[in-house]
């Protein structure tokens, strides 16, 4: 079996290594966001949502992926940006982060993009973003926007497992 790579590093015209990163960007309430493709298991188009009593405002449901049930969470609840109903643009984003496998609902998919890590912003001073910057890992500015990094260990509150 192949071994996943996190980055790849590349030389770049003045001959120094730059490490790239590979990100899945969507959008969500008109902005751009992105997240580490290595924390995206897959992209499903929208399906039938189980609603699950009891649970937290921002958890949709659940939906049936292949026999798994996956909890999924509509990440504009949890952003606190404007509500909006599905259509035929919605995505789940299913996420495996420190073992456990969550889906999140997103307006739309943009693409998937290499970026330099350098170019990552990780103090943005000025985003214009409804996003509390608690959420927010970094940005980067691209030609024509913005993409917004968000921090899918806060969002989500997960504590990340200490490697030895």
């Amino acid at each position: 079996m192949e071994e996943v790579v996190k980055s790849s590093i590349l030389m770049n015209q003045e001959g120094e290594k730059s490490e790239m990163m590979q990100l899945v960007t969507f959008e969500l309430a008109g902005e751009i966001f992105g997240i580490d493709i290595l924390k995206v298991q897959e992209i499903s188009p929208m399906t039938k949502i189980t609603r699950v009593p009891n649970a937290p405002h921002y958890v949709e449901g659940v939906i049936n992926l292949r026999g798994k049930v996956i909890p999924v969470v509509d990440l504009r609840k949890i952003l606190n940006l404007d509500l909006k109903g599905y259509d035929a643009n919605t995505r789940i984003i299913v996420l495996h982060i420190e073992g456990k496998v969550i889906g999140i609902l997103v307006d739309k998919m943009s693409e998937v993009i290499w970026v330099n890590k350098n170019s990552i912003e990780t103090n943005p001073t000025q985003t214009d973003s409804k996003v509390s910057e608690g959420y927010i890992v970094g940005v980067v500015n691209l030609e024509d926007r913005l993409v917004i990094l968000l921090d899918l260990y806060k969002v989500f509150n997960i504590q990340a497992e200490q490697k030895n």
